[in-house]
This record gives C-alpha cells, sequence and structure tokens, in this order.
C-alpha cells in the first residue's frame, strides 16, 4: 500500500493568511484564499502570469506528489502501455455524408490529436482538411474545437485552444489550397453555423467574465472588429448558445440555464433578426427543430416539459405562429419514459429515450405515425444517435456499447429496418467479451428509492467480499453515466477490479425526478445514494469493506469530497479529478464565470440564507474537520474556467491542516491544460495512468 511506500517524511504545508467574511450573520474564515490569484482571468489567456508565489506552492504539490507515486513509476508505464495497446492508432471514424463529400475524422500512428479530412462521397482520394498533429507541434496545449465546413464545400471554419482554459480561436481555412485566410476570430464559444450562401457564419462570442452572452455574424474577408453583433443576453444567469437545425433552413439561438430556456430562430438565407419562438417562462424547457412541410405546412417540431410533461414530450407549431398557445402533442408525455434527444429529417422522428434505466430508440414514420422501436438485451448498454449532416434521408446512424462491448456504429434504413454494420471498435492488444460480465443492480437507499448500479468485472474475478473495487459517480445537472465500454478501465478490472458505475440522484437515469431529487436542497441525496450503493455492493458480498476507491471528476469531485466527509471509514481511497469542492465560496461569487447560472443547481447563497445554511452543510471545504481521511490524490487544471484551479489547493490544504491520519494526501496541478486534462489521446492516459496506479496502490494490488 502507499502508506508503506517511503515518502518524504514532511509533506508541505501551506502559509496560512486568514482572509475573515460575514454572511448573513456567520463568520466565515478561510486560510487559503490567497491561493486564488487575483489577475486569475488573465492566468486563464496567459498562464506565465500567475503569482509567482501561488506557482511555488502548485509546484511543490506536484513533487511532493510524484515523490509519493515514484514507487509506482514501473506500474504506471505498464498502465500506460495496456491502455495504449488497447488503441488503434490508425483509427477512423464513419465518414459523414454531405452533397458530394464524405467528412471524417482520423488518426495517424502515434499521432497525439486528429486529422479532419474528406473524401468524395462515392470514392476517390483523401483530403487532409486539417492536420492536428502539425497545428499543436511546439505547444504544451492543443485542443482542435468544431470544425464546420461551408454549404459549398470551399471552407471550413476551424478552431482551437491553447491554453486549456476553453477559449477557441476560430480561423478560416481555402479547401481549395490547404491555406487559411486572413479571418481570425478569437474568444469564441462553440462551433459556427454557416449562412446558406456560405458568404457569412455566426458564432457565440465570450464576454469578459468567460461567458456565452452573444452571438456575432462574421462575414469571409473582414476583420472580426467589424463582426456585427445580431443577439446577447445581459442576463449573467442565462447562458447563449447556438445550432444548425437538421433542415439546413435555420439555426437556433438557445437562452439557457438549468432551469429555464428559450429558442430563437435564425433565418441563415436572409440576413434577419432572429425571431423569438417562445417566451421565457421559469421552469420552462424547450428546443426546437424545423420542417419544411409537415401535413401541409412549414412547422417547428419541438422537445418540452411544458403542461407539467416532466420526463418531456414533443409538440409541433406552425412556423408562422410557433408561440405556446399553437403548440399540439405529436408524442405525448408518458410519465417514466424520458425522452433524452430527437432529431427531424424530412420523413422521420427519431427519438432517443430511457425507461427503466435503460435506453432506446423510436423511430417514427412522419406521414402516418407509424412507430417501431430499436433497443438490445445486455442488462446495461450505452446507446446514442448521431444526425449527420443530411436532411432527406431514411438513413439513421446510431452507435452501441456497453461495459463489456465495445463500440459499434451501425447505419439503420429506417423504411427496410436494414442494419449495416458500419465500424466496430477494434482493441489491438485484444479483447474477449466474453470474458467479461455486465450487471445491472439496485441498491435500496435510505429513504425507500432505488439506485442504478451498474457493474463490470472478469468473469473469472470472485464475487465473494474478497474483490477490490472502484467506485465512479457524478450525479449532476441532469447528466447520466452511461454504461459504455471504456478501453483504459480494463487495467484495472483485469487485476481483480470491480467497476461500478452509481447512477445517483442528481442525474436523470431514472427520469427528470432523479435529477430533480439530486439538486438544490436535495443535494445530499446524492452522496446518500452512493453510500448506500457502496454499502449494498459490500454487503451482498461483491466487493471486499475495506479495499473500496471511490473515484468522481468536476461535480463528481464534490461527491468525493462530500464522501471524505462523511463516510470517511467507508474507503480506502478517493481520487478526486478537478473537484468543486469550495462549494460555498465559489457560490457566494458571481464574478466567477458559471456562478450565476449555478445558482439553480446549488442554491443562490448570497441573497437566499436558507440556501447558504444549506451548501455550508455539506460544501466540502467547509466541512473538513480534524479526523482520519483515507487516502486522496486530487488533479487539477491550472488555466480550468469551470472548477478553478485554487478549489482543490485550498481543499487539499486544509485536509493536511486537519486530519489525523497520515495516508498519503497527493494533489497534482497540470500547469499546462485546464478542465479536461492533456489534449493528446496518448498523453491523457498518462494521467489515467497515474488514477489507476493510485488505486490499485491503495488497495495493494500495485
Amino acid at each position: 500500500m502507499l502508506d508503506r511506500i517511503p515518502r518524504p517524511p514532511v509533506p508541505p504545508r501551506v502559509t496560512e493568511q486568514p482572509a475573515v467574511t460575514v454572511r448573513h450573520g456567520v463568520t466565515l474564515v478561510d486560510e487559503f484564499a490567497w491561493l486564488r490569484d487575483p489577475n486569475w482571468q488573465a492566468v486563464m489567456r496567459d498562464p506565465a502570469v500567475l503569482d509567482p508565489a501561488i506557482r511555488a506552492v502548485l509546484e511543490t504539490e506536484n513533487a511532493y506528489a510524484d515523490a509519493v507515486m515514484a514507487p509506482t513509476a514501473a506500474l504506471q508505464d505498464t498502465l500506460f502501455a495496456e491502455m495504449k495497446g488497447r488503441i488503434k492508432e490508425d483509427d477512423a471514424g464513419v465518414p459523414a455524408p454531405d452533397g458530394p463529400w464524405a467528412y471524417y475524422a482520423r488518426h495517424r500512428v502515434g499521432g497525439e490529436h486528429p486529422l479532419i479530412c474528406r473524401t468524395p462521397r462515392h470514392g476517390g482520394d483523401e483530403q487532409i482538411l486539417l492536420d492536428g498533429d502539425a497545428l499543436a507541434d511546439g505547444k504544451a496545449f492543443f485542443q482542435i474545437g468544431p470544425a464546420t465546413h461551408s454549404p459549398d464545400h470551399r471552407l471550413l471554419a476551424w478552431s482551437a485552444d491553447d491554453r486549456g482554459s476553453e477559449f477557441f480561436t476560430t480561423r478560416l481555412r481555402d479547401l481549395a489550397t490547404g491555406q487559411d485566410l486572413a479571418d481570425i476570430v478569437p474568444e469564441v464559444s462553440g462551433g459556427v453555423v454557416w449562412t446558406s450562401d456560405s458568404t457569412a457564419f455566426y458564432y457565440v462570442r465570450l464576454d469578459e467574465r468567460h461567458r456565452p452572452t452573444k452571438v456575432f455574424r462574421h462575414h469571409v474577408g473582414t476583420a472580426a472588429e467589424t463582426d456585427e453583433e445580431i443577439f446577447r443576453t445581459d442576463d449573467p444567469g442565462f447562458f447563449v448558445s447556438l445550432s444548425r437545425l437538421q433542415s439546413g433552413r435555420f439555426a437556433e439561438i438557445s437562452v439557457h440555464d438549468h432551469e429555464s430556456a428559450e429558442a430563437w430562430l435564425l433565418d441563415l438565407a436572409t440576413p434577419a433578426a432572429p425571431t423569438l419562438v417562445a417566451p421565457r417562462e421559469t421552469s420552462l424547457r424547450y428546443e426546437i427543430e424545423h420542417h419544411p412541410d409537415l401535413g401541409g405546412e412549414p412547422v417547428l417540431v419541438i422537445r418540452t416539459n411544458a403542461d407539467d410533461a416532466e420526463d418531456f414530450k414533443i409538440v409541433t407549431a406552425p412556423l408562422a405562429t410557433p408561440g405556446r398557445a399553437h403548440w399540439r402533442d405529436l408524442v405525448p408525455h408518458r410519465p417514466g419514459v424520458f425522452v433524452l434527444g430527437y432529431g427531424v429529417t424530412a420523413d422521420w422522428l427519431i427519438r432517443l429515450e430511457r425507461s427503466e434505466s435503460l435506453p432506446r430508440i423510436v423511430v417514427r414514420r412522419l406521414a402516418t405515425g407509424e412507430e417501431h422501436t430499436i433497443a438490445f438485451d445486455e442488462e446495461a448498454y450505452s446507446l446514442g444517435i448521431d444526425p449527420g449532416y443530411e436532411f432527406a434521408t431514411d438513413t439513421l446512424r446510431f452507435n452501441y456499447s456497453s461495459m463489456t462491448t465495445p463500440t459499434e456504429v451501425w447505419d439503420y434504413d429506417c423504411a427496410t429496418r436494414a442494419r449495416v454494420l458500419r465500424k466496430r471498435q477494434e482493441v489491438p492488444s485484444g479483447h474477449d467479451p466474453a470474458a467479461y460480465v455486465t450487471r445491472r443492480l439496485f441498491a435500496p437507499a435510505p429513504d425507500g428509492e432505488t439506485v442504478p448500479v451498474s457493474l463490470l468485472a472478469r468473469r473469472d474475478t470472485p464475487l465473494d467480499g474478497t474483490a477490490p473495487a472502484l467506485v465512479y459517480g457524478y450525479g449532476a445537472y441532469g447528466m447520466s453515466i452511461p454504461a459504455a465500454f471504456s478501453t483504459a478501465r480494463l487495467s484495472l478490472v483485469d487485476r481483480g477490479f470491480v467497476y461500478a458505475i452509481v447512477h445517483a440522484r442528481g442525474g436523470t437515469e431514472k427520469g427528470w425526478r432523479w435529477y430533480r431529487e439530486g439538486k438544490l436542497t436535495f443535494k445530499p441525496n446524492t452522496f446518500r445514494d452512493v453510500i448506500a450503493a457502496t454499502e449494498h455492493l459490500v454487503a451482498a458480498r461483491i466487493v471486499a469493506p475495506d479495499r473500496i476507491v471511490a473515484h468522481g471528476g468536476s461535480a463528481g469531485g464534490m461527491l468525493i469530497g462530500a464522501l471524505a466527509n462523511l463516510r470517511p471509514d467507508l474507503y480506502a481511497g478517493l481520487i478526486a479529478e478537478v473537484p468543486f469542492v469550495d462549494v460555498l465560496n465559489t457560490m457566494l461569487d458571481e464574478t466567477l464565470p458559471l456562478t450565476p447560472p449555478e445558482w439553480l443547481e446549488w442554491g443562490d447563497p448570497i441573497r437566499d440564507e436558507a440556501a447558504f445554511h444549506t451548501i455550508r452543510a455539506y460544501s466540502p471545504y467547509d466541512n473538513v474537520r480534524a479526523q482520519a481521511y483515507p487516502a486522496i490524490l486530487a488533479l487539477a487544471g491550472l488555466t480550468d474556467p469551470r472548477v478553478t484551479y485554487w478549489e482543490p489547493a485550498k481543499w487539499v490544504a486544509r485536509l493536511r491542516r486537519l486530519k489525523t491520519d497520515d495516508h498519503p494526501l497527493l494533489l497534482r496541478t497540470n500547469l499546462d491544460a485546464g478542465h479536461g486534462g492533456a489534449a493528446g489521446r496518448f498523453e491523457r492516459l498518462r494521467e489515467v495512468a497515474l488514477a489507476y496506479a493510485f488505486a490499485l496502490a491503495v488497495v495493494d494490488r500495485a
């Protein structure tokens, strides 16, 4: 175990500089508040300007973590080699047709970054549009963002982030010459949407607080300084996003928070101002697609929770009068059947639904209303749909995997119901699905709920209460963790681990209610669900009670911090990646990028005293106390705009000051990356190998 590995006798100690504030009559003392660089926004753009005193703390922590983990260096190299060996180095995606071309991404042998390519639709020579490896050369961090070709296929609007701070810059490439034009559009969010005539594109710009709040139109061949603002929101609690609708005629400008949304139609054929579909209403969510002729008129097809449709329904509205008074049910609400997403083509409505915690695809012929379902037999699996580029098509592309079955990409003919397997994920080092077993369990929670748990283990691993386990959880924002295939986790499972995904409240595995009951005042349900699931695995003699490691990232890192405070006795180790652990201080600071929109997820402790006390009662940083904690590994990114680097740094510093044990407590900050860690596909595996080596060491499997 790491406890028995020689390490520097004195862990780092961070200087205390108490900052005192009073909120709602409560005195808050933050002895490590100084780790937040007052110039943090500049650090996001240029990490070199970080306060030297803060950099020294992070570098000292990195050196200590490296020293403690040094005895596992050979294991980390072995894990990295295993995980890399399961990746097909010259892998390529399935080409997606669009008019005369088919577009796809691929990697070359040894390449870290994707190549964006196309070939003639019916066969011919490949054209490399972007070479990610060449673009990344010499950069400490590089990530290609969305790349969108123009409707006439002559230009490519591509974006990249070279800091990890999610400030993407968009450039234009002439696909005939392979050269970039002079157009450079900085600090954009998401991809672009082209006008129908390919002379301009729309994009969302980040404001001075890293919030996506404005939509601009850029004309090809002009300077970004002259771009026209065509839409904005001044409400700091709402973000703006932009997407092209499947018909190609319109784009949707969505203004949304975690509870409400409104949509604006943007005509891509004319430069008219966007038009509102339905005014914003509290707790009303909706998103739109367009059909030019459904029932004899152009309509919008809308997924919405209107009229108490908590698990969502699909309605239609005339394009000319799209307001709520004209919404008519197309697919009525069915409680317990959660409509995850949908797509609309000329003849088909495609729905991705989840019922009884399992996804399925429903195909509906628009002309007749006839429906059929695509489903699978495994106990737990992942399913997704890819709408592609084209509107007039009978082909639906979907992907399927499970925790034992590598990802498969299928083309499905909605008319004939014939399936064509386009790609099955290759595992070059070998993978036998029959050597593994996946199960779906339901763990009883203290309040009578049952919590879904997806399990993966080798078939020959004895499930008799002796196996170590990694328990993964998230439980926030209505995001579900799919029971999908992962080559990396096999390195744990092949060493006798049971890998368990706890689908805790805060996700939508059991419908929107499951999300609602894991947010705001109900947030502690997420923590209780994971604890209950862990205890159930022990009680059922599936895993060993003293050999469990819990793992989570971002909002799932908050979960890990809460588990550390609530049940440190239940876990041998905890892995917290970019952990959101300083919840109260972050929600009290409305200048941070995500704080105002996040109040609907966690509560507004500035104006709502009850929310203040609720958050303070579970916020991991605020509840660190003098007790024994398990071994902990925290991973952070210096330029992370979502969970700022100082959150895990402060958390680890306070844990060191108060904990009563001598278990390893490690902080490793990637000084060249942000929320997602290293961007290269192999470079990222080094970070996974570090986390897995830690897990193996603390359960004595190193």
